[in-house]
C-alpha cells in the first residue's frame, strides 16, 4: 500500500472512530455539563486514533467488519483518554499543554479533570460490553476481552508502569528499566488494542502470540520514537529521562527501526494478509507528531 494511499485508510478509520465516539459520549449540554465538556475536551482534542485503528485493522486481518469490533475499538480509546489526562495532573506529570492544547486540568480544574478521567475509564467498560450487542461476536469472547483490559491496565502494567515513572532517577536508570517502563506505560495499551480486535475475530493462541509481540515492539518503538519528536520539537520537558535523552536521537533513530523490523517479522505467519499492520508499523517511523 503506498503512503499516500495508506494515510487516506487512516484517514478513513479515524473518521469511523471519532464519528461512533461523537455518538456515544453525552452532548455538552446534557447535565452535569462540565464534566461532560471536560471528557470530550479531551477525546477530540487531536489524536490519532492509532490504538483503535489497531483493533480495526487486526479485525480486518481476519476478514472481518469494522462494526464488528468498533465498540470496543472506541472503549479503548476512551480508557487512552482517561489515561492521559491523569497523566497530566499536577500530582503526577504536571504538563500544562497535551497535544498542543492546554490541559484538561488547566481548562477545566484539577477536580473535574479527575473526575473526567475516572468517567472515561468507566465509559470505556460500558462501551465494551456494549459489543456483546453483535450477535456475530461471542459473549464469551467480550469476557476475555475485559479480563485483558483489567490486565493491561492494572498495576502490572499500565498503571504500574506510571507508579515507576513518577518515583524513576535519572541517575540510576538502564536500558532494561527504561524498556520496562516503556513496555507498561506505553505498549500494554498498544497490545491489548491488537489482542481485543484478535480475540473478538476468534484468533487461536499461536495467531494470538505473534500479535502481542507485534504490539509490544512498536509499541516500544512508538515511545522512543515520541522522546525522539519530544527533544525534536523541544517540547514535554518533564526532567525525566527518556530513550533519546539518555542515549541520543541517532540511537534512538536505530533502535526504533531495530523495532519496527522485528515488529513487522513477527507477522510472517499472515503472509501478505498482515500489509496493513506492516504498513502502520512502517508509519510509527515518519510520523512528525
Amino acid at each position: 500500500m503506498q503512503f499516500m494511499i495508506f494515510e487516506k485508510y487512516l484517514e478513513n478509520k479515524k473518521n469511523i472512530i471519532d464519528k461512533s465516539l461523537d455518538e456515544y459520549l453525552p452532548s455538552e449540554e446534557k447535565p452535569p455539563s462540565s464534566i461532560h465538556k471536560a471528557m470530550r475536551y479531551s477525546v477530540f482534542g487531536g489524536g490519532k486514533r492509532i490504538r483503535p485503528i489497531l483493533t480495526l485493522a487486526t479485525a480486518e486481518l481476519f476478514e472481518k467488519a469494522n462494526e464488528r469490533v468498533i465498540d470496543t475499538a472506541c472503549g479503548i480509546e476512551l480508557i487512552h483518554a482517561f489515561s492521559l489526562i491523569h497523566d497530566d495532573l499536577p500530582c503526577i506529570d504536571n504538563d500544562d499543554f497535551r497535544r498542543g492544547k492546554p490541559s484538561n486540568h488547566k481548562v477545566f480544574g484539577e477536580a473535574v479533570a479527575l473526575l473526567a478521567g475516572d468517567a472515561l475509564l468507566v465509559s470505556g467498560y460500558d462501551l465494551i460490553i456494549k459489543n456483546t450487542e453483535v450477535k456475530e461476536i461471542k459473549k464469551q469472547s467480550i469476557l476475555k476481552v475485559i479480563k485483558e483490559v483489567s490486565f493491561y491496565i492494572g498495576t502490572e502494567n499500565m498503571i504500574g508502569g506510571q507508579v515507576e515513572d513518577v518515583s524513576l532517577k535519572n541517575e540510576e536508570i538502564k536500558k532494561e528499566d527504561l524498556f520496562n517502563l516503556y513496555m507498561k506505560k506505553t505498549a500494554a495499551l498498544i497490545c491489548l488494542s491488537i489482542r481485543a480486535g484478535a480475540i473478538l475475530s476468534e484468533a487461536n493462541q499461536r495467531q494470538l502470540k505473534a500479535l502481542t509481540k507485534y504490539g509490544e515492539n512498536i509499541g516500544l518503538a512508538f515511545q522512543i520514537i515520541d522522546d525522539t519528536l519530544d527533544i525534536m520539537q523541544d517540547q514535554r520537558d518533564t526532567g525525566k529521562p527518556t530513550y533519546a535523552t539518555k542515549y541520543g536521537i541517532k540511537e534512538s533513530r536505530t533502535e526504533s527501526e531495530r523495532l519496527i523490523k522485528e515488529a513487522k517479522d513477527s507477522l510472517k505467519i499472515f503472509n501478505k494478509k498482515a500489509e496493513t499492520l506492516k504498513n502502520l508499523a512502517d508509519y510509527l517511523l515518519t510520523r512528525k507528531r
